[in-house]
């Protein structure tokens, strides 16, 4: 990170959207922790990328909020600073609608998303695909590998050539891990029966 980098970073006014993530610590993830912590995770990545646009920034950090509480006041939002109506717009450009199916979220991203949002939700899936390393539920890791091949990877293609590399190798590791996963259950079952025969 370049010192300008640096001293733009510092300049910015990230305290009042931490303190609106904080209704998210009561929502646990299924690899553990909080998604307020990965809200932070997500505006690390982006900022371990050298992305220091405040608005980018600020939307990363509340960016599961409208989506997770669902009775979230909007208002709190749009009051935060000068910016506040950018960050809620970029928000709601990444927000899940109700009525909407997953696959159709994602596609709505990867085809009329703004490259903003584009990049927030690439980062937001890095994040959780770095943390799909602590789940042990191997069809929901099946299914989320799939999912990043499908439809994040041409979002990423999109909104960065180094983001597409990282999600490259995540999901070549995670395919690793559920393999040894598999291999691991295969093997546990075939002790178990030769317990029983004996």
């Amino acid at each position: 990170m370049t010192t300008e980098q640096m001293q733009q970073l510092g300049e910015m006014h990230l305290a009042p959207y931490m303190q609106a993530a904080t209704v998210l610590i009561g929502k646990s993830r299924e690899a553990g922790g909080n998604m307020f912590r990965h809200q932070l995770d997500t505006m690390a990545i982006l900022i371990d990328y050298g992305i220091i646009d405040s608005v980018l920034l600020k939307a990363s950090i509340i960016h599961d909020v409208l989506e997770d509480i669902r009775d979230y006041n909007h208002n709190n939002i749009l009051s935060l600073d000068s910016e506040s109506h950018e960050v809620y717009k970029l928000v709601m450009e990444v927000t899940r609608r109700e009525d909407e199916a997953k696959a159709e979220f994602l596609t709505r991203i990867r085809e009329t998303g703004s490259h903003k949002a584009k990049i927030l939700k690439v980062a937001d899936r890095i994040s959780n695909m770095i943390s799909l390393g602590f789940v042990n539920n191997p069809e929901f890791i099946e299914r989320y590998i799939k999912e990043t091949q499908d439809y994040i990877l041409p979002i990423a293609a999109d909104a960065s050539s180094y983001m597409v590399i990282e999600l490259t190798h995540l999901i070549a590791s995670r395919k690793r891990y559920l393999e040894g996963f598999h291999h691991h259950l295969v093997y546990k079952k075939m002790l178990e029966e030769q317990e029983k025969k004996q």
